[in-house]
């Protein structure tokens, strides 16, 4: 049996890219799991969710677009196998946050429910920058 031997910087490197790895999957699965949740509730026309649009002014069938592309930005954040569609799903969920936080500026509510939003961008930035600096080896099947 042959023991093969790392330099040390090379476990090192290992133990990073492995830490890296848990915690971009555990950031970004928590992130996927509130996203696919909030998507389903708005989908299913949930009456605080439509209590919701009438006070920002929107009509309440704008819920099912909204929960459709949470659901879907949840799933292409965990696919593992198309880049493209993974930037999309984070571009995609960058314009919601933000023009959630403009849309509760404008109907007048209050700093914490203006800002509420930011908390989840901070998450998905999160998840985003550990995305990237575990470096895409994953994917290697399609773009």
């Amino acid at each position: 049996m042959h023991v093969i031997t790392l330099p040390i910087s090379s476990r090192q490197a290992l133990r990073r890219t492995k830490t890296l790895r848990t915690l971009y999957w555990s950031v970004t699965g928590l992130f996927a799991l509130l996203l696919l949740m909030a998507g389903i509730a708005e989908a299913l026309f949930r009456p605080e969710g439509q209590q919701i649009m009438r006070h920002l002014g929107y009509p309440v069938h704008v819920l099912t677009v909204i929960g459709a592309g949470k659901v879907l930005a949840a799933v292409a954040l965990v696919q593992p196998w198309f880049r493209t569609l993974k930037e999309w799903a984070y571009a995609g969920i960058t314009f919601t946050l933000l023009g959630a936080c403009a849309a509760r500026a404008s109907a007048g509510d209050s700093t914490i429910l203006i800002l509420s939003p930011l908390i989840f961008l901070a998450v998905m930035l999160l998840s985003y920058y550990l995305w990237k600096k575990t470096g895409s080896s994953e994917y290697r099947y399609a773009d």
